[in-house]
């Protein structure tokens, strides 16, 4: 029984120090609380493989064919993602913020961590990366220089800054999966973080509004351009392309 009640009940007159407070600390009962409805999943439709494929440590060739070696290819890891830097579930996922290589046993690791922590039920994942395709050569211990190239020793997977690595959707909240997916990036060969559609809405909102709002007007093009303190003299091609932003 609440207090406004209770008084309402009983015939007395109150003292004159409970005359003197007001009124809403005297008869104060508890509200009724008003909370958002929960978001619905209804759109989103569950693949017949919720879990991530198992991928290959070596590419296939069609039998009579040797594996071709293939150079370092630098540029394969430098600049920006301009194809896969979206998601596709507009859900969650894993985004590489810098540049580097994924072996077969990377692909190993996010497969079995991310497959033990979904709910297949009512998640999934998917791969947005190939599996290892670019040759790496390697010399045996102990040879000396010379002798023309080494042998393959294994496959990697080049990745640009941006790109996406896995997708996780399905009936959830990102809170559900913003755990083992952080530490899944945590793992990676180079810097890489979980995020949502949120984040990466906000995320670009927020970098449009630096560019358009900035009162710097020395900017790393301006200075690079202008050559101030003779810093041409120590920069590569790739630095005038990506005016600092990439290594």
């Amino acid at each position: 029984m609440n207090i406004q009640k209770f008084l309402l009940t009983r015939r007395f007159e109150l003292p004159a120090k409970l005359l003197s407070v007001p009124a809403v600390s005297v008869f104060q009962s508890c509200g009724m609380k008003h909370f958002p409805a929960p978001p619905t999943y209804d759109h989103v439709e569950i693949p017949e493989r919720p879990k991530l494929r198992f991928v290959d440590k070596v590419p296939y060739y069609a039998p009579g064919i040797k594996a071709p070696k293939m150079q370092k290819k630098l540029r394969l890891m430098r600049g920006p993602e301009t194809v896969h830097n979206f998601l596709i579930h507009k859900q969650y996922g894993i985004m590489a913020l810098g540049g580097g290589r994924l072996k077969w046993q990377h692909f190993e690791m996010m497969r079995l961590a991310i497959g033990r922590k979904i709910d297949p039920q009512r998640m999934f994942a998917v791969w947005r990366v190939d599996s290892p395709w670019q040759p790496l050569t390697r010399k045996g211990q102990g040879q000396r220089m010379g002798g023309g190239k080494g042998a393959i020793d294994h496959y990697v997977t080049p990745i640009k800054a941006g790109r996406i690595i896995v997708e996780v959707g399905g009936k959830c909240e990102y809170k559900e999966v913003e755990g083992f997916l952080r530490d899944v990036a945590m793992k990676l060969p180079f810097q890489a973080m979980a995020v949502s559609q949120e984040i990466m809405d906000k995320e670009k909102k927020e970098e449009e509004w630096r560019e358009k709002n900035n009162q710097n007007y020395y900017t790393m093009k301006y200075v690079m351009q202008n050559n101030l303190g003779g810093c041409q003299r120590w920069m590569s091609p790739f630095d005038f392309k990506f005016l600092g932003k990439y290594l």
